[in-house]
């Protein structure tokens, strides 16, 4: 598990690598960025997280005035992008974009093979949660309908999730626990194959994200019954959250975050933070994320570091109460 400096000493870090910066080092800073600067992404293209990476790094680049490109390292658990960025010099030039997929991975291992002390990050730059939907011919109008289902008949429903021990299949995990109600939890491959499985009535609800299901939304094949944040979705505002609905302390949310190597200099992350507050705020690229179910939204390097952890603690507790054995 990780652990936080005790604010003493995390002064007395700071302090010690001022000390370290050389004048070159702090010239560098004030004219950052004086070239290309790269995106590591821990996912292959073509997804959302892909996307998401692209229009801030074209923004990036309009607004600083160089080259920002993304570079697709997908492995599992992000290791080789993570690995990437903690050994790149700690200049600002080699960023990592990364999920909150990455507090599921770190609370699955009984010590996770990757140092996240050696990033820092930057700003948050969106948000999206999951959705429950079922199929559009389900006698389920709400999550309410789905539960009292669950509680009448225990282990007669099935929830369809993608990527077992991942977000979708921890949040389904962590519903049943919240909720109480007892129902088998179903992992597929692919979204399309739990499509197929609730057309079939082989599950009688999926959990996944918005993106992933819009386009059953969009073609009336699905209707969402809940949200799994702490709020709405801008995506689809009219559907209430599973908390609004009765599944008291339950709120799975997830995000997207910019991190560089632990040892930038304070000035490049100010530049950087400034920059994706300004870029998040556009009007057009929060309805070109918010078309990927992605509530744009920056943070502090602070209140991000806050989010990783805590999502880290929630997800090891909903992994020890379903037995599930750690690496």
């Amino acid at each position: 598990m990780l652990h936080r400096l005790a604010p003493r000493y995390a002064l007395a870090a700071s302090l010690a690598a001022l000390a370290l910066i050389g004048p070159g080092q702090a010239a560098s800073a004030q004219t950052y960025p004086d070239h290309a600067v790269r995106i590591v992404l821990p996912l292959g293209p073509g997804g959302v997280g892909d996307i998401t990476a692209r229009i801030v790094a074209d923004k990036l680049s309009d607004k600083l005035g160089q080259h920002f490109f993304v570079e697709n390292m997908p492995s599992p658990d992000g290791l080789v992008a993570g690995r990437t960025v903690i050994n790149a010099p700690a200049d600002g030039y080699t960023l990592l974009l990364l999920t909150g997929g990455i507090a599921s991975s770190v609370a699955q291992y009984k010590q996770f093979p990757l140092d996240l002390n050696a990033l820092v990050p930057i700003s948050s730059v969106g948000y999206f949660d999951c959705l429950m939907a079922v199929a559009a011919k389900s006698p389920f109008n709400t999550l309410t309908d789905f539960l009292d289902a669950a509680h009448a008949k225990p282990g007669a429903l099935n929830v369809g999730t993608i990527s077992a021990g991942g977000v979708q299949n921890l949040t389904a995990n962590y519903f049943k626990q919240a909720s109480g109600a007892d129902f088998v939890i179903v992992p597929f491959r692919t979204t399309p194959d739990t499509i197929v499985a609730l057309m079939r009535d082989d599950v009688q609800m999926v959990i996944d994200f918005y993106a992933a299901l819009k386009s059953g939304l969009d073609s009336g094949q699905l209707r969402a019954v809940a949200w799994a944040g702490p709020k709405p979705s801008p995506a689809m505002p009219s559907v209430p959250t599973a908390s609004a609905q009765g599944v008291k302390d339950f709120q799975a949310a997830s995000w997207n975050s910019l991190y560089a190597r632990a040892g930038t200099p304070q000035e490049i992350i100010d530049t950087l933070n400034k920059a994706l507050r300004e870029i998040l705020a556009d009007p057009d690229v929060k309805q070109r994320l918010l078309a990927l179910g992605i509530d744009s939204r920056a943070s502090t390097p602070a209140e991000m570091d806050a989010q990783l952890h805590d999502d880290i603690k929630k997800w090891a507790t909903v992994i020890d109460r379903a037995g599930f054995e750690k690496r």
